[in-house]
Formats: structure tokens, C-alpha cells, sequence
């Protein structure tokens, strides 16, 4: 017999319908854990129909490293109020806020990227494959491979994620999405590191 408070804890957790969590419980057997990964599987097929729902709830959230050394601000937003206060998704925007102190991305995806920057990317692989000698015909999809190295390293969604490198940050994201039932995004981020305004001085 699956009894209301493991319902309301399993919802309070997961973000999940009522129904969704009583049918995850009796499938589990009652173990909440197992009820956790039940739902989760199931969610990722449903996951990306969620992407591109409008997002107008969430959190800003701030993450301190390194005895005031760097400093994150980010705002990830999801659709309702009711996950914006569930534990899973303050987790997530906290990893989010970790993740930008440690691998300081440039921007949140790749269109955010801006053409001009793009280009010049662009322009200083083919210079660098030529000057490797390469060969003229493959050039173009050397620099198309490099561009995605250039992705992984400066966009948020493509960085490896700091606490499993295995997998992507958009990867993490989606996850959440299929366990919360929302479309979840991460809106803007600010990152100071101390010192990196100051003027610099030559020293022999």
C-alpha cells in the first residue's frame, strides 16, 4: 500500500505529478530511491518536447570560490513557481554556478556566439591547419572539428560537467528537465575573478 506521505515526498523531490509518482511507487515497491529513477527514465523521452516552453519562473543564485576569489551570479529559470522551490533544481543551479567558476565559459550556448567572433575562430584554425602543412582538401573540416573544440571550451551547455565529464552540461540540464516535468534554461551569468580589472604592471 503506497501511503500520501511517500506521494508528497516523492512530488516534493521529484517535481511529478501525483498520478505519475503513485504509479513510479507501486512500481518500485515503494522504495522512493527506485520511484526516483523510474521517473527519470521515463521522463527523458518526454524531455525534449519540454524544450522551448516559456520559462518565466526560477532562481538567481550566487556561488563563492576560492575564499572570495571568484564570484558567479546565474539565473536559471524553469515554468512554475512550485519546481523554482524544489531541491533538485536549486542543486542544479547551484552545480550551474560551480560549473561557470570552474571551467569560466564565454557564453551560455553556441548561438550565442557572436558571427564576428565566429569568423575570426574561424580564420585562426585554417591559418594554424596550413601552416601544419595539412592538406588543402581537408582544411575545411580540420577547422570544423577545431570550431567544436573552440564550442566545448567557451559555451556553458557544450563544457563537459565539472562532477561527471562524461557528460555535457546541456546533458545534466536535460536530465532535470525530465525529472521535474519543466523546460528548465539558464538565462544569464555574470563571473569576477579577483583581481582581473586591476591594471597590469611589468615587473622585472
Amino acid at each position: 500500500m503506497i501511503s500520501s506521505e511517500q506521494v508528497r515526498e516523492l512530488r516534493e523531490r521529484t517535481g511529478a505529478g501525483v498520478m505519475d509518482c503513485k504509479k513510479a511507487l507501486m512500481e518500485a515497491g515503494g522504495d522512493i530511491e527506485k520511484a526516483i529513477v523510474i521517473l527519470r527514465e521515463k521522463g527523458l523521452a518526454k524531455a525534449a518536447k519540454k524544450v522551448g516552453r516559456t520559462t518565466a519562473e526560477g532562481i538567481i543564485d550566487a556561488y563563492i570560490h576560492g575564499e572570495g576569489r571568484i564570484g558567479v551570479l546565474v539565473e536559471v529559470n524553469c515554468e512554475t513557481d512550485f519546481v523554482a522551490r524544489n531541491e533538485e533544481f536549486r542543486s542544479l543551479v547551484k552545480d550551474i554556478a560551480m560549473q561557470i567558476a570552474a571551467s569560466n565559459p564565454k557564453y551560455i550556448s553556441r548561438n550565442d556566439v557572436p558571427q564576428e567572433v565566429l569568423e575570426r575562430e574561424k580564420e585562426i584554425l585554417k591559418a594554424q591547419a596550413i601552416n601544419e602543412g595539412k592538406p588543402a582538401h581537408i582544411v575545411d573540416k580540420i577547422v570544423e572539428g577545431r570550431l567544436e573544440k573552440f564550442f566545448e571550451e567557451n559555451c556553458l551547455l557544450e563544457q563537459p560537467f565539472i562532477k561527471d565529464p562524461d557528460k555535457k552540461v546541456s546533458e545534466l540540464i536535460m536530465e532535470k528537465i525530465a525529472l521535474l516535468g519543466e523546460n528548465i534554461t539558464v538565462t544569464r551569468f555574470a563571473r569576477f575573478e579577483r583581481g582581473e580589472t586591476a591594471p597590469k604592471t611589468n615587473q622585472d
